[in-house]
């Protein structure tokens, strides 16, 4: 069978949206169960690449058709939107307040949009009373993943059967829980009362779990015993979770494995988070939190009142390490100490409350390569040369180097 080509493309979203859009475009956020990518690919049946940083582009690379949807990267597809965007004639696009949300090219129109930064004979439609999730803000990843998880257990199981659950686990509401091939699930409390809980392929819900959705457990992603799961929460593939965890998204392949609390908080991907290690998601005065923007170059009103811990690929903490609402930590950076370190934490640091200084390329990337290759995958070259770049881009933030 055919599929259609389809080419995500970054917006200016992606400066707000770093230290997680350093080394990723921003389709590759995952929000709810599936990443935004995965999202357009079930919905179009169709393959995505993708239109990215310069510096990104040799892992993410675009893919040109004779027929090409062109989609914004930041906007999650509903029901609504799939159907006017499968609806489009060749060289129509949809705007939404002046911004492109989707567009159908021919090979010649898209190339020479590329080229001139505009198109010629296109014809825009504004879309009116059509509803959809989008991505502006690091925080509407955790704060939109109630929604987007009840979308994707809609559209992964529908007209489908879960595997059986285990007569050892206490449930309500099963018909809003579903298990894929391969998984695990024994000895705990699963109340879908207030969202689904979707356990994936090989994935495993330890005993003495306490789960109140919606979750989400993704390909090989592990709850360790008597963890406490509250809604939305997204469990992404292969990372591992104990203790308790509030609204908050785990891309992939990262670990928060022993006690301590996680809320309103996203980590990227490859990420560690120290035993009895806490993040603070609400201020002792419940005032709205402030979070750093790297578009601004300054902390910016979130309109939230709960907001925890942002943490970019590959950075770590040791144990009972504290985290102040609302902190922002970039790539490859180690926490660790004693006292709350400063609630923005650039790439590559090294420190914590008590100082920062660089963290080596060469030594972070030694680190890499090892906790990648336990989980069978290869630090590639191609790695390699994105985080030397955030190395780069983020070296006017390590204010101690000069």
């Amino acid at each position: 069978m055919q599929t259609n080509n389809i080419i995500l493309f970054d917006n200016d979203a992606r400066d707000r949206l770093l230290p997680l859009t350093f080394t990723r475009p921003i389709c590759e956020l995952r929000v709810g169960i599936l990443t935004i990518r995965e999202k357009w690919e079930k919905h179009l049946s169709g393959e995505v690449s993708y239109i990215t940083q310069d510096y990104l582009s040799d892992k993410f690379d675009i893919k040109i058709a004779e027929l090409n949807y062109i989609i914004n990267g930041s906007v999650l597809p509903s029901e609504e939107l799939v159907a006017v965007v499968k609806g489009l004639r060749t060289n129509q696009a949809l705007l939404n307040n002046d911004e492109l949300i989707a567009a159908k090219l021919d090979k010649t129109q898209f190339e020479y949009l590329m080229e001139q930064d505009e198109a010629e004979e296109l014809e825009g439609f504004d879309l009116k009373d059509i509803s959809f999730l989008q991505i502006n803000d690091l925080h509407d990843i955790f704060a939109m993943n109630d929604m987007a998880l009840k979308d994707d257990f809609k559209l992964l199981t529908q007209g489908r059967k879960s595997q059986p659950i285990s007569d050892t686990n206490q449930v309500i509401n099963p018909e809003n829980i579903f298990l894929e091939p391969g998984a695990s699930v024994e000895c705990s409390v699963l109340n879908a009362s207030a969202g689904p809980i979707y356990v994936g392929k090989n994935a495993q819900i330890m005993e003495g779990c306490l789960v109140r959705g919606g979750l989400a457990m993704c390909e090989n992603s592990t709850l360790k015993m008597g963890a406490k799961i509250y809604g939305a929460t997204t469990v992404g593939p292969w990372c591992k979770v104990g203790g308790e965890v509030n609204n908050s998204v785990l891309l992939a392949y990262s670990s928060k494995g022993h006690e301590g609390f996680l809320g309103n908080s996203v980590l990227g991907e490859w990420c560690n988070i120290g035993a009895d290690s806490n993040n603070s998601n609400l201020k002792n005065n419940y005032a709205e939190v402030k979070l750093w923007n790297y578009a601004t170059e300054k902390f910016e009103p979130t309109g939230k009142q709960f907001c925890g811990l942002i943490m970019g690929d590959h950075s770590k903490c040791g144990i009972n390490t504290m985290f102040n609402t609302g902190t922002v930590v970039g790539v490859s950076a180690n926490i660790y100490g004693g006292g709350f370190p400063r609630n923005f934490i650039p790439s590559f640091a090294w420190g914590g409350a008590s100082g920062m200084m660089t963290y080596k390329t060469a030594k972070a990337f030694e680190t890499a390569e090892k906790v990648m290759e336990r989980r069978g995958k290869e630090f590639m070259p191609v790695d390699r040369l994105i985080l030397l770049r955030v190395f780069e881009l983020s070296a006017g933030f390590r204010r101690w180097e000069k």
